[in-house]
């Protein structure tokens, strides 16, 4: 393996800041280009375009496979990776409008990395390369903490943004008005069906304290002023926020399909009723949750540690490169 000297990459786009963690870690030897887009229609459109005909180097990385994968494949940027973070292959493969871009893609790579293990069957249908990399988390940003001891009420923080469909939080607000103990609720204040949140929030005679999106590197404040974070109710997949709260030392309650993620010490939740039972445990039994901790820890630290990942993805360039 070479040391990173006299390469350089070319990183386009970004998705839950999985492409800037690995950057901050990759070595400090290896050249680095970030073309970083915003939804400003110049920005994502002819801008975008430009950025990317220009860019010069030895190896290009482009997150989400759509507009900025397929530019970079038309303007013969090579080797070219692309990295799919779950939507792309799960829902945008099947619309008219971006299937077509996305099919594409995955046949122009020279190689594919999935965020999500449940997507890797769909990548392997139109290339042989594609394989499992794991969602990066910063140590230096989210590393544990001891939890707040002694608190009159339990501080619970839900983390995901409102999507009834994907993230199922309609599902986790009914399960914590079936509490019988009263705690302190935050939630984000966005998404599709933040609205509908609200509304089911007052159907339920729950308080919840909805609270503006922070900037990435302040959540981990949210994550330790909480006694547990909820994450996912969803579709199984494993998110960026239960990684990161996990890494802080939280007990976490996030669905997941655990034949995707045998090692994940989170369960498979199918009920409303078995849910609020995890939930108690981990808010009122102080050795359930010190077990959980643990068991959460060392997961992440031995399979979602950006210094890891990033070690694992320099081998890829390098074996793409040679």
């Amino acid at each position: 393996m070479v040391n990173g000297a006299n390469m350089k990459l070319v990183m386009i786009n970004d998705c839950a800041f999985v492409g800037s963690t690995l950057l901050r870690y990759l070595p400090a030897t290896l050249e680095k280009q970030h073309i970083i887009r915003s939804r400003d229609f110049w920005n994502k459109t002819l801008g975008l375009a430009i950025r990317i005909l220009k860019s010069k180097g030895d190896i290009f990385h482009a997150h989400y496979l759509l507009q900025d994968c397929y530019l970079a494949s038309k303007f013969g940027k090579k080797p070219l990776l692309g990295h799919a973070h779950g939507s792309d292959l799960r829902e945008q493969i099947n619309k008219k409008k971006w299937g077509w871009i996305v099919k594409n893609n995955l046949k122009k790579c020279d190689k594919i990395l999935v965020a999500q293990p449940t997507i890797l069957d769909i990548a392997l249908e139109f290339n042989n390369t594609a394989e499992y990399f794991p969602i990066p988390y910063d140590p230096k940003i989210f590393f544990p903490k001891p939890i707040q001891k002694n608190r009159t009420q339990k501080s619970v923080f839900l983390a995901s943004t409102h999507n009834f469909k994907i993230k199922g939080t309609d599902n986790l607000l009914k399960t914590l008005a079936s509490l019988s103990e009263p705690i302190k609720i935050k939630s984000i204040s966005s998404g599709k069906n933040f609205e509908d949140a609200v509304h089911l929030v007052k159907k339920l005679n729950l308080k919840v304290d909805f609270i503006p999106p922070v900037l990435h590197n302040k959540i981990n404040e949210l994550y330790w002023e909480s006694d547990l974070v909820l994450g996912s109710f969803g579709i199984g997949q494993l998110d960026t926020v239960a990684i990161e709260a996990m890494a802080c030392g939280r007990p976490v309650v996030h669905s997941i399909r655990k034949k995707y993620f045998e090692n994940c010490p989170l369960e498979n939740l199918e009920s409303i009723n078995e849910t609020t039972e995890i939930l108690n445990k981990l808010l009122f039994d102080k050795k359930d949750t010190e077990l959980r901790i643990q068991k959460q820890l060392s997961y992440v630290e031995s399979t979602h540690e950006a210094p890891l990942l990033a070690e694992k993805l320099f081998e890829i360039y390098n074996k793409l490169l040679s």
